[in-house]
């Protein structure tokens, strides 16, 4: 688990020159890898890394040099994740192709297998990654990142070559090395303020772009970079035959699975929200560590914190629990530095107690297991259910369906069931582009001054809707998800704000074996009037507790709503008003909707914080003159 940097120029004089840069660019994601650091050159390329040692500590060092037994300077890899499968493919390795192994890790594991598979490789691994091989002999470069999206992988390509990166600051320091002058993405703007993410392939730097999740790529010196989808996240729901038997294999794989994302050389602990996911994984992970901790956070307000039911399920699995509640002041005084780590706005107030519960379990463990993703596979998320409750609008006539969205629009705002009828009106594809939906194109063009009606979600869902056109409203539904929400939302918050304290996150529900098992629920197993993830629900029975089998989904709740009105009025009415961002901002709506929010007219909550990151954001990084004071990262590891 690290920090990887890497640059392919055109020349190997351009290499030797781009070394230093690349070596001073690395700072930028120190905390990625503090354990060790190192910057390497060989032909046209430079590479360099940052690690945190988590499996076969005292060796597999990198950048990591590998050739097959009697050749001699083949291949040297960078590699940011991990590869839970590594044991089962090392000893296929050796039994099928006679491979030499020469350290004990995961690393070794990648370049051999591409060297005897080509880019097919990257179909067995097991994992979350992103890494870039140097193929000494070919002269290029391969690289791929994880299906689902767990691990970024930044680049950028301009004159002085083609470069990658685990943070996207980094690459914006390598920048006049490159010979590019970054630029505001207006267009991806626009995207984050509509989903409270940017989404992938893009950045808010013109000149910075994402590797898809599920992609492989190649690359020469002097050339340019061709991508390659490899993994399709297909669903295909089967009618239950026999409902206990696919019970029973949920919970097998999910066993299978957390017994691989234990594997490591460090002490491994669970985040435990006290909901059923976070719950599962920790019940799971004590079959392996009888002294597992378990990390907690919440806010001292009633119905904002999990506290109290995480420690009840801590105890009913018999586990030490640690608790980190957070307040108002604690927030508005790290959010300038969580901005900083995240290199690109994003609106998700949880990602705060995030931090601050990684931060404190970073004093007792080095990994933690958590439960992202098993709404997107499971249909975890209440808005799964919107399809049962617009069923009705399904049966009416387009052009009374079409008037009954014209009505919608005469509506107050604010007035009970306006949005249940302009969403009935629209079809799934108009009305659905994920869990956040912050701001309506009508909604924003009052406070975007860029704002271009030729741009629209659909640039984002068309391909996942595309893909799903034969199957039903809820499978559809998560499908875009692992497309947007998860990619842009879950996984970016939780990759930056577990590493900015040098913490690896693994999840194992979004393992590869678990996909095809939750690919062939039906819809019926999934939502029903009642609940939500039902057939998970079901397969958990004799593993989590009884108290959280049928809990309502609460996450990290964040009180921004009673805050924005009381103890963050001033502070945000402050970051408005010294903001720089008139171009694209009416600074003039965005105070008007902290007073009418503050008024308790209209809920404008979420708007506002979307808002306030990327005006933060845009200090650091466009403005420059926020400065946030990072922390050196040393963490000693409480054993």
């Amino acid at each position: 688990m690290c920090g990887l940097l890497g640059v392919v120029c055109p020349t190997e004089q351009d290499a030797v020159a781009a070394r230093d840069a690349v070596a001073a660019a690395m700072r930028c994601q120190r905390h990625r890898g503090p354990d060790e650091t190192g910057t390497w050159t060989g032909d046209e390329v430079v590479f360099g890394f940052n690690r945190l040692s988590i499996i076969d500590v005292d060796h597999s060092h990198q950048p990591l040099h590998w050739s097959p037994e009697g050749v001699q300077e083949r291949y040297t890899l960078l590699f940011n994740g991990e590869i839970y499968n590594y044991l089962e493919l090392r000893e296929e390795l050796i039994s099928q192709h006679g491979a030499t192994m020469r350290t004990h890790g995961d690393s070794e594991v990648i370049v051999a297998l591409y060297h005897y598979l080509g880019p097919a490789a990257v179909q067995k691994l097991r994992g979350m990654f992103a890494f870039v091989i140097w193929d000494w002999r070919r002269r290029e470069v391969f690289g791929a990142r994880d299906p689902f999206g767990i691990k970024p992988l930044f680049y950028s390509s301009g004159p002085g070559g083609v470069a990658f990166s685990s943070e996207k600051k980094a690459l914006l320091e390598l920048a006049p090395r490159l010979h590019l002058r970054p630029s505001l993405d207006r267009t991806a703007l626009q995207h984050y303020l509509t989903l409270q993410y940017v989404p992938e392939p893009e950045s808010l730097h013109n000149e910075v772009r994402r590797i898809e999740s599920g992609h492989s790529f190649t690359v020469s010196p002097g050339g340019e970079l061709r991508t390659d989808r490899y993994f399709f996240h297909t669903f295909r729901p089967t009618a239950a035959k026999d409902p206990e038997r696919l019970y029973d294999e949920i919970a097998e794989v999910m066993r299978d699975s957390v017994a691989k994302h234990m594997r490591a050389d460090v002490t491994v602990g669970s985040f435990l929200s006290g909901g059923i996911d976070s719950t599962a994984i920790a019940a799971l992970a004590r079959e392996h560590n009888p002294n597992l901790i378990t990390f907690t956070t919440g806010f001292e307000r009633e119905g904002y914190s999990e506290v109290d039911v995480a420690a009840e399920s801590a105890a009913a699995i018999g586990v030490k629990h640690v608790v980190r509640t957070v307040n108002a002041e604690e927030m508005m005084e790290a959010l300038p530095l969580i901005v900083w780590y995240l290199d690109d706005p994003v609106a998700d107030p949880a990602l705060v107690p995030l931090w601050f519960i990684a931060r404190e379990a970073r004093r007792h463990v080095k990994v933690v297991l958590s439960g992202e993703g098993a709404d997107e596979l499971f249909g975890g998320y209440t808005i799964y259910k919107e399809p049962i409750s617009l069923a009705a609008f399904e049966k009416v006539p387009g052009a009374l369906r079409k008037a009954m969205g014209s009505l919608s629009t005469k509506i107050p705002e604010g007035t009970r069931g306006k949005d249940l009828l302009r969403r009935g009106a629209l079809s799934l594809e108009d009305r659905y582009y994920g869990n956040a939906r912050i701001f309506r194109d009508d909604q924003l063009q009052a406070v975007l001054k860029t704002f271009d009606p030729s741009i629209s979600h659909k640039d984002i869902t068309a391909g996942p809707y595309a893909e799903s056109q034969a199957w039903d409203p809820v499978t559809r539904m998560q499908h875009v998800d692992l497309f947007t929400w998860l990619r842009g939302d879950i996984l970016v918050k939780a990759d930056k704000v577990t590493m900015a304290n040098s913490l690896e996150l693994r999840v194992p529900f979004l393992d590869s074996e678990v996909f095809k098992v939750a690919a062939k629920i039906p819809p019926e197993e999934k939502i029903t009037k009642e609940t939500t993830k039902y057939a998970l629900r079901q397969a958990l029975r004799r593993i989590v507790p009884e108290h959280v089998l049928n809990r309502r989904k609460l996450g990290f709740p964040v009180p921004i709503r009673l805050w924005l009105r009381d103890e963050m009025y001033d502070w945000a009415r402050q970051i408005i008003l010294k903001s720089q961002t008139e171009e694209e901002i009416d600074k003039n709506a965005v105070l008007k909707l902290l007073e009418e929010h503050r008024a308790g007219t209209l809920d404008h909550s979420r708007r506002i914080w979307a808002l306030l990151v990327y005006m933060l954001w845009h200090g650091i990084f466009v403005e420059q003159n926020i400065r946030p004071r990072v922390p050196e990262p040393h963490y000693p590891v409480k054993l």
